[in-house]
């Protein structure tokens, strides 16, 4: 029976990461009736070698359970309590510069998703953003996450501009990506320990998080489009940065 604590959690990879990487966790698995293909059934076969109860169900069930028709048939009820990561504590297990993403008000879930999933896949080591006017880590996000909501702490913060300059006494430099700064990311070192800050497409940065980085840095465009989506625009600031990173290495 689900309780209060229980949620939901959707799709393929989300469902698999979860299976490997906490399966005590997990208390259930509904798959669509009419799912009989080998992907599926190697699904089933991996939740039951797990000691987790697999349950046939309609899709209109599944539907209900996670508000999407996009579930590919396949969801979990997992354990909903878990330890809110802290900053200081993903920044004392380092062993390496910090590498940091934060987002400033972004709120789609799709966004949110995409841009875990982009820096787990950078190597950064935490995603910040502020508990206010931004997208929480509900089903949506873990599906396209794609099991990176399992691996990089999703860290959220009350005052988000505290939050930098207490990175910034860390010895971590902050970095706000802005159309209009005089540098591009090309011109800039990023083989230190660094957070890269980026806001909500068409907004962009709030004022005070841009007064509170250290510096403002562009994103070069060559094309007819002034602006990048969220996560394709993390990309290109983590992938260069960990770019550096690797040609610095001795």
């Amino acid at each position: 029976m689900a309780k209060a604590s229980d949620r939901y959690i959707y799709g393929f990879h989300a469902v698999v990461s979860r299976l490997r990487q906490s399966p005590d966790g997990v208390f259930e698995v509904l798959v669509a009736a009419t799912r009989g293909d080998a992907r599926a059934r190697d699904l089933v076969r991996q939740a039951e070698a797990c000691g987790v109860r697999v349950t046939p169900a309609d899709g209109e069930r599944l539907q209900r359970l996670v508000g999407t028709h996009h579930h590919q048939g396949v969801v979990a009820r997992i354990d909903g309590r878990r330890r809110e990561p802290k900053l200081a504590d993903v920044l004392e297990t380092l062993s390496e510069p910090a590498l940091l993403l934060v987002l400033d008000g972004v709120t789609d879930p799709h966004n949110l998703g995409a841009c875990l999933r982009v820096a787990d896949g950078a190597g950064a080591h935490a995603v910040i953003a502020p508990k206010d006017r931004s997208a929480g880590l509900n089903a949506t996000a873990v599906k396209v996450a794609s099991g990176a909501a399992d691996h990089i702490p999703y860290v959220t913060v009350t005052n988000l501009a505290r939050s930098l300059r207490e990175m910034q006494e860390a010895g971590i430099w902050v970095l706000g990506a802005a159309g209009e700064a005089s540098r591009s990311l090309y011109q800039v070192e990023h083989t230190g320990p660094t957070a890269w800050v980026l806001g909500a497409e068409g907004q962009g940065l709030r004022r005070l998080t841009r007064e509170t980085c250290d510096e403002l840095v562009r994103i070069p465009m060559y094309g007819s489009v002034d602006s990048l989506n969220v996560s394709v625009a993390s990309g290109v600031c983590l992938y260069e940065a960990r770019r550096q990173r690797v040609a610095a290495a001795p």
